[in-house]
C-alpha cells in the first residue's frame, strides 16, 4: 500500500499531475525537483536576456535550490536529509558536474552516511532547469 503525500506550503506547485512525494512501505519517494523558488516561481541562478532566453546561468544557485527543495520535500514529511537514501542528479551539460559536486559535498557535509549518488546528462530539463535531482529517503 502506498499513500500520497498531500501538497504543502513551502514547496513549489508541481508542473503536472504528479505528487512531491509517495510513501511505499518505509521509503518515500520524492519526484524530481528543479530550482524554482517555492515563493516566488522564479528559477535559481539566472541571468536573463531582453526576449526573456537563458544568457548565462550558475549552477551552484541552482544545485543550492533543487537541494533545498528536496530539503523542503523531507520536512513535510518529518524527514531531514540524513533520511536520503539514494540521489539521482541530471545535468543538462556534464560540465557542470563540479559545480554541482561541490554544493553536494557542502550539503552533505554533516550527514555521518551521505546517500548512494547517480548523476548523468541529459539533452533537457524542463522549464529554464540545468540540474533536477529526485531522491529515495528512508522513513524508519
Amino acid at each position: 500500500m502506498s499513500k500520497t503525500t498531500p501538497p504543502a506550503a513551502g514547496l513549489t506547485k508541481p508542473l503536472a499531475a504528479y505528487s512531491h512525494a509517495r510513501k511505499v512501505g518505509q521509503l518515500l519517494f520524492l519526484a524530481g525537483q528543479g530550482c524554482r523558488d517555492a515563493k516566488t516561481n522564479a528559477y535559481a541562478g539566472l541571468s536573463l536576456k531582453a526576449d526573456g532566453s537563458v544568457d548565462r546561468y550558475d549552477i551552484e544557485a541552482q544545485a543550492r535550490a533543487v537541494l533545498a527543495n528536496i530539503e523542503s520535500v523531507l520536512k513535510a514529511n518529518a524527514l531531514d536529509r540524513a533520511a536520503l537514501v539514494d540521489v539521482q542528479v541530471f545535468l543538462a551539460d556534464m560540465n557542470d558536474f563540479a559545480g554541482m559536486n561541490a554544493v553536494w559535498n557542502d550539503f552533505f557535509r554533516e550527514v555521518p552516511v551521505p546517500p548512494t549518488r547517480t548523476t548523468v546528462a541529459v539533452k533537457a530539463l524542463p522549464g529554464l532547469n540545468f540540474i533536477e535531482m529526485k531522491a529515495v529517503a528512508a522513513l524508519s
